[in-house]
């Protein structure tokens, strides 16, 4: 490849990681999605960044569809590629930006999977809590289905970070964004138990900030949280494919079942965008459908 469309590339990927404080994850993803269209224009197009037209870009995407790419793949890369040119207009002098007038694919929003109260209730009773690694796990499973926090954020917390007096926790979310999310007797229950038997063991008399330690007195990885969570899923007889993200889901899906408001759900949830957070409300909606079939009359 080119070495100027690479150096504008990574220009562009530093920009967003300094000024819009965007995750390693999310930089990585904008990268992948741009050396594809790089490589594309490169071969089939007009092989620099800055003579990039619509027609090029429109051939592309015609060209994923073809290929059967999913729409979400193709927005992803086209919203990907407008704040490349954006950039390139402000700091490089491009005139026009060749993807004003292309339309993101329409998506349909698949409405999200989640647990019910009983399998949630047989998974939380897996670990074993006569064993150091059984109350920690336990500890991460109730305050990952108490709190809704992302998986990232469950292994990111600090000792420091849990106000157990309070009752509440503080977590460091998509952006560096800060938010307080309450925590339930159970959770604090178990996490006390963690912390006053268990904890000290794990730790091997060595420092750290983690509140959650691996067996080698380490922080906690979202991979081993991962494969612990597996296998209690399984243990626990649950058909459903069992992740850290499932459990988020359901945490909201039992909060508006029960009455919570959406408002709420959204700033526990740490969405910046309330319409993100609406998409559990048809969950909702679908399980009162599914009950109103037993009215006599449906």
């Amino acid at each position: 490849m080119q070495e100027s469309n690479l150096n504008l590339l990574e220009a562009f990927l530093d920009v967003m990681r300094v000024e819009q404080n965007l995750s390693k994850n999310t930089i990585e993803s904008y990268r992948r999605d741009l050396l594809l269209l790089l490589g594309h224009f490169e071969k089939k197009g007009p092989g620099s960044w800055m003579k990039v037209g619509e027609r090029h870009i429109r051939e592309f995407l015609a060209a994923e569809f073809d290929r059967g790419q999913k729409a979400r793949s193709s927005a992803r890369r086209l919203t990907a590629l407008r704040m490349l040119f954006r950039f390139l207009q402000k700091e490089h002098g491009l005139e026009n930006d060749p993807t004003v007038h292309i339309e993101l694919p329409k998506l349909s929003r698949s409405l999200p999977a989640y647990l019910n109260s009983g399998e949630v209730e047989a998974l939380l009773q897996q670990p074993d809590l006569t064993t150091p690694l059984g109350r920690r796990d336990k500890a991460m499973l109730e305050m990952l289905y108490a709190t809704g926090i992302r998986v990232s954020e469950l292994v990111g917390l600090k000792i420091g970070d849990v106000h157990r007096d309070m009752g509440f926790l503080r977590v460091l979310g998509k952006g560096s964004k800060e938010r307080l999310i309450p925590v339930g007797k159970s959770a604090l229950k178990y996490l006390q138990e963690y912390l006053e038997v268990s904890r000290q063991i794990l730790a091997k008399g060595r420092l750290s900030e983690a509140l959650f330690l691996s067996k080698r007195g380490s922080g906690m990885t979202r991979q081993q949280f991962f494969l612990r969570l597996k296998a209690y899923a399984k243990a626990a007889g649950i058909k459903k494919d069992v992740s850290p993200h499932k459990l988020r889901h359901s945490f909201a899906t039992h909060l508006l079942n029960n009455g919570a408001d959406l408002r709420s759900v959204q700033a526990m949830l740490g969405h910046a965008d309330l319409s993100t957070t609406q998409i559990y409300t048809h969950v909702t909606t679908e399980r009162l459908k599914a009950i109103h079939k037993f009215h006599p009359r449906s």
